[in-house]
């Protein structure tokens, strides 16, 4: 079984500084090599993650495995809770 938190693939993308990052939803992104969160404009995002980007991801140790669907992210930081109103 892979090691990691499991993120669809279509989640991880490339923003055009060339950063890796999960997108969480809302205007919501996770870096995935400083684990800091932050928000994202549609026009700092680039493409969704290719292989090449996920075996450098993997290289570094932020990736354990992936495939079509899905890719395992090791040491996955929780996204912040929002507080219930």
């Amino acid at each position: 079984m892979p090691m990691g938190t499991p993120i669809g693939r279509h989640c991880i993308l490339i923003l055009n500084d060339g950063r890796s990052v999960i997108d969480w939803g809302n205007g919501l992104y996770q870096d995935l090599v400083t684990g800091e969160f932050s928000p994202c404009t549609e026009a700092e995002l680039s493409y969704t993650a290719l292989d090449e980007d996920l075996e450098a991801l993997k290289r570094a140790g932020v990736v354990s495995q992936y495939d079509a669907g899905q890719v395992f992210v090791v040491g996955l930081r929780e996204p912040p809770l929002s507080p219930i109103d």
